[in-house]
């Protein structure tokens, strides 16, 4: 692999270790924070993914790539892949994951699923196998994570904490979303308010046929000072929640805000809140509302 001046990667992850020490939510950690992600790549592709992602026209800033057992004979040109990507000036770190033996039985229990390198024997002897091919890389990894006895969000949060470049965190991605409770509830929401108590402008013939995203819509559902109280008490409580659930591990948080039938007060206060924190720069926002082009009865 030569040099290359123009080379644009500027963090390569190759992350390997052990059959179910937690490589699939490495992966997923990675992707959430915005890498380009390849799963099970054999030695000699990454040699060759890197050179596309070195050219000058390349895209990709940051790679996650996990390289391990299931590539069978190929996985033994690890070690010398690393060594090429040194030389030829590659920014790379090697995550390894490790956990132990008891750990890793319980999980293939949990899954029932084959070894790969005991596909007709016993866990125990895939894993004994695994052990002796790998002491060689986690010797020259950068980062060893331990996942014993991590459930899927620990482990997540535990990456977060140890491998994440500090300079790139994950960002967390919130869509607010509008819905109509007369036409069933939002199923895939993480948070729901109920602003059925305020103003509807339903009521009113000449806002009915318009939207939340009309300003005589909002001065109306605000005309009281509900409005404005509402959002003194619900913003505080989401900047407590949405840092809590990135804490968590979660990339995307769907916040459900429900109206009547979904054209008005849910439209308005979706709006609202979309704007607030996407001005603020924090969060990646997006807005939607299901249920505003349902033409209004009565």
């Amino acid at each position: 692999m030569a040099e290359s001046n123009g080379r644009r990667i500027q963090d390569l992850v190759l992350i390997t270790g052990f059959s179910g020490a937690g490589k699939s939510q490495a992966m997923a950690c990675f992707e959430d924070a915005g890498y380009f992600c390849v799963d099970n790549l054999p030695p000699e592709m990454i040699r060759s993914l890197t050179e596309l992602f070195m050219h000058e026209g390349s895209n990709v800033e940051c790679a996650a790539i996990v390289s391990d057992v299931r590539g069978g004979a190929y996985f033994e040109d690890l070690a010398a892949v690393l060594e090429e990507l040194d030389r030829a000036g590659v920014r790379r770190r090697l995550i390894f994951l490790d956990a132990d033996e008891q750990t890793l039985l319980n999980r293939y229990k949990e899954t029932r699923r084959r070894h790969p390198l005991a596909p007709a024997g016993s866990v125990a002897e895939g894993i004994a196998a695994e052990r002796a091919l790998l002491a060689p890389l986690r010797e020259q990894a950068d980062t060893v994570v331990d996942t014993s006895g991590l459930t899927a969000i620990m482990l997540r949060r535990k990456l977060a904490d140890e491998v994440m470049v500090p300079e790139a965190p994950a960002k967390l991605a919130v869509t607010f979303a509008s819905y109509g409770h007369k036409h069933g509830p939002m199923r895939d929401a993480d948070l729901a308010f109920d602003v059925r108590f305020l103003p509807n402008p339903h009521y009113e013939v000449e806002l009915r046929p318009l939207t939340g995203l009309d300003e005589r819509v909002v001065a109306y559902i605000g005309r009281d000072g509900g409005l404005d109280e509402f959002y003194e008490h619900l913003v505080p409580l989401l900047d407590y929640l949405l840092p809590q659930y990135l804490h968590e591990g979660k990339a995307h948080l769907m916040v459900g805000i429900g109206c009547t039938g979904g054209r008005h007060r849910s439209v308005a206060i979706a709006e609202h809140l979309a704007a607030h924190y996407r001005e603020r720069g924090e969060y990646t926002v997006g807005v939607s509302h299901r249920d505003i082009d349902r033409r209004p009865r009565g």
